[in-house]
């Protein structure tokens, strides 16, 4: 993870997420959390899924594994997922579609590519964030919730078009059941467009997915795998001149601090301790027709100085 200055006036960070293999060619980007930035409003997490491209009979294996004090968001620009969990979801989603799915207290799921993409083959692109859950809610039933694209509210102007995957923004509300002040949007610029970004949201944050943008009437711009941070009050207009795609990111912070440790978020550090103990005891609702499971990671090893 590496931090680079611009020039852009409004621009806190831009920070350059590595590209990291987790086998048979899949690939991932995490944006969040960082060494430089540990949240974006109550987002905590920020993947970049592929892109990548399975043969006839490869896919996704993602086992179950839990969560706690947090909401999943999936969203995929292109293939399909299938999610299964401990509250007895099974859900195929699909681009422009929004899995939005409450640890609470606790939740067990698993991620993987169909029997019947599995066998056709095909590719997979998509972001999944987790958006922390404020303090007096995480430890709130957990649930699952699927939105068609239909659903999804998407405004065009120009050669600019936003799909409000959850929150509000620009005038626009997502029907997707959020918890807290928050934005997240898809945005895509045409070739010669450009868009206003205001300060709606006191924290905001561009993941640029695809293409180049700059700042409208300064030096300086931005390329794909970035993800550059706002400060608080400032207004900047993006332009792309041959277009771009950019996941928008952001809302209210949270006053107290958020622990995080593997699939682990909480306000406080003894329900982590509670949480992994939790795991290794395999104290969590199991994942119907699942057999398999992800460990608990050994713990990282202390640092000695001389």
């Amino acid at each position: 993870m590496t931090l680079r200055t611009s020039t852009v006036d409004g621009v806190d960070a831009v920070i350059l997420p590595p590209l990291r293999d987790l086998g048979d060619g899949f690939t991932v980007r995490r944006a969040l959390p960082s060494a430089h930035r540990r949240m974006v409003g109550p987002f905590i997490f920020y993947d970049q899924m592929g892109p990548a491209a399975f043969r006839s009979g490869e896919g996704l294996d993602v086992r179950p594994h839990p969560h706690i004090g947090l909401a999943t968001v999936t969203y995929l620009l292109d293939g399909e997922i299938l999610h299964r969990d401990s509250v007895g979801s099974v859900q195929s989603i699909r681009p422009g579609e929004v899995n939005w799915m409450t640890a609470g207290r606790g939740i067990v799921h698993s991620e993987r590519t169909g029997s019947e993409v599995r066998a056709a083959g095909g590719g997979l692109f998509g972001l999944q964030a987790w958006v922390a859950l404020p303090a007096a809610l995480e430890e709130t039933a957990p649930a699952f919730d699927h939105y068609a694209a239909d659903a999804i509210p998407v405004v065009e102007d120009a050669g600019m078009r936003l799909t409000l995957i959850a929150g509000s923004h620009d005038g626009l509300v997502s029907p997707v059941g959020t918890l807290s002040d928050m934005v997240y949007a898809d945005i895509v610029l045409a070739p010669g467009a450009r868009y206003r970004l205001t300060a709606e949201h006191v924290e905001r944050a561009v993941y640029l997915v695809e293409g180049e943008v700059t700042a409208e009437g300064q030096d300086g711009g931005f390329a794909a795998g970035e993800l550059i941070v706002f400060k608080p009050g400032a207004e900047i207009v993006l332009a792309s001149a041959r277009g771009a795609r950019l996941m928008l990111i952001g809302g209210e912070p949270f006053p107290e601090k958020r622990h995080i440790y593997w699939n682990f978020v909480s306000s406080r550090a003894d329900r982590i301790e509670q949480a992994k103990e939790d795991w290794r005891a395999r104290r969590f609702a199991d994942v119907p027709q699942e057999h398999e499971f992800i460990p608990l990671p050994d713990e990282p090893k202390p640092v000695r100085y001389p």
